[in-house]
């Protein structure tokens, strides 16, 4: 078994979301008389790879520390999408090709290469593919019980004055129970239509979303 790293590497150095524009902090604390060392990190929930719970935009949702584990557990299906280009829309004449690929229960992966290409500049937010209403609808009627993105997927969250009632793909996808795992990258590595993908988001129980690791476990 082959494992590949689908995670963006963040550090103080980042390029942060326009809406939210503070960079990560990091305040090391040592002590002397041999190698001790401890960090404090401070950075917003949805720097880099990171996956989203309801709450992030549904009154009432869950947390993300209450996201049940087997909707970040299980077999993916990659969806090839690198024919998209800066500012274009991922709509349901780009999905109806997988049609017979995608199963009841999958993670479906979109995979455009757009963070390969853009992630640590501000492109990467500003001028990302994005996925439409219609298109989440689609993925969701697919019953896939995750949605993974390496492209900024909500058209408005390139602009730092987005409304909440903006946010119209994730609502649809988290109203039919989809969790949402953003940020991911390096998608070509996978090598497989199919593969064991884990996300493993930090189980914070107050907030709607936390940074998490990426793993695709490919059998060869």
């Amino acid at each position: 078994m082959r494992v590949a790293d689908l995670s963006l590497a963040i550090g103080i150095r980042t390029t942060p979301h326009p809406a939210h524009p503070r960079r990560m902090e990091v305040n090391t604390v040592t002590k002397s008389s041999g190698h001790w060392q401890a960090s404090w990190i401070g950075m917003s929930a949805h720097m880099g790879s990171h996956v989203d719970s309801p709450l992030h935009c549904l009154p009432g949702g869950h947390t993300i520390g209450e996201t049940p584990l087997e909707n970040l557990v299980g077999e993916a299906v990659l969806l090839d999408l690198t024919h998209k280009e800066a500012n274009s829309a991922v709509d349901t004449g780009d999905l109806q090709g997988f049609q017979e690929a995608i199963r009841p229960g999958d993670i479906a992966v979109l995979h455009t290469g757009w963070s390969d290409r853009t992630f640590g500049k501000e492109e990467f937010f500003t001028q990302s593919p994005y996925l439409t209403p219609e298109g989440a609808r689609w993925l969701a009627d697919r019953k896939v019980k995750a949605v993974g993105f390496d492209f900024v997927q909500e058209y408005h969250a390139r602009f730092a004055d987005f409304t909440p009632a903006d946010f119209t793909v994730h609502r649809v996808l988290m109203e039919s129970g989809v969790t949402l795992l953003e940020g991911m990258t390096n998608l070509a590595s996978v090598g497989s239509k199919r593969f064991l993908l884990v996300a493993a988001p930090l189980k914070l129980m107050d907030t709607e979303a936390a940074p998490a690791r990426f793993l695709a476990l490919i059998l060869e």
